[in-house]
């Protein structure tokens, strides 16, 4: 499990130890989007509305790096068509822009650089766990690595806006972020779903 790559089940274990409400429901509506022409989905939600609880949970349901049944099985999920179908078959690739962020803050680094400070962390634990695919481009590390698992990929990512909330004049940076965005998952075939929250109205944009 790495922090980024495959981060494991975890995190969602963690929120089932205390008081839980069942918002599995979410995946079965998201598991109807898995490799359609739908599968690109944006969630926006009010501040304090289980957006990060949510992503923990997509992320236990669909990491191939860790078994997951026996937090699933007695949730509403478990009834639904499709339920095992899609239970940790993906390699997840899980994002908190937030974290990014902090970190460029911290180093004095500036905005513009949020998107390569992803791409070095997303190719270093894959070329991590797939040592091979060192010196492709990030692309085709991600292409390589769906060969040689046989396993697509799913992006979960958490305050996808943030970046936006923080450069809120600055439409380069704006502009080069959802670049980034649009060439990390859109029209790439190893992708089979991405899941991205945060709250501001995606229309903006």
């Amino acid at each position: 499990m790495g922090t980024y790559l495959n981060p494991g089940n975890n995190g969602y274990q963690e929120i089932l130890q205390s008081e839980y409400v069942d918002k599995t429901g979410l995946i079965a509506l998201i598991n109807h989007t898995v490799g359609t022409m739908q599968k690109l989905n944006c969630i926006s939600r009010p501040r304090r509305f289980g957006k990060s609880y949510a992503a923990k949970m997509l992320c236990a349901y669909y990491d191939c790096s860790c078994d997951s049944r026996a937090l699933f099985d007695d949730k509403e999920i478990a009834g639904t068509q499709g339920y095992l179908t899609h239970l940790n078959q993906y390699h997840v690739l899980n994002l908190d822009i937030t974290g990014f962020i902090s970190d460029a803050e911290r180093m004095d680094i500036p905005l513009s650089n949020v998107p390569n400070m992803i791409a070095d962390a997303v190719y270093r634990e894959l070329t991590e766990e797939y040592p091979e695919l060192e010196g492709k481009s990030l692309a085709d590390a991600m292409i390589g690595c769906v060969e040689k698992s046989g396993k697509a990929f799913v992006f979960i990512i958490d305050e996808w806006d943030c970046v936006f909330r923080m450069a809120k004049e600055q439409k380069d940076i704006q502009k080069d972020y959802l670049d980034f965005l649009r060439g990390l998952f859109k029209e790439q075939d190893y992708v089979e779903l991405a899941y991205m929250t945060g709250i501001l109205p995606i229309k903006k944009y």
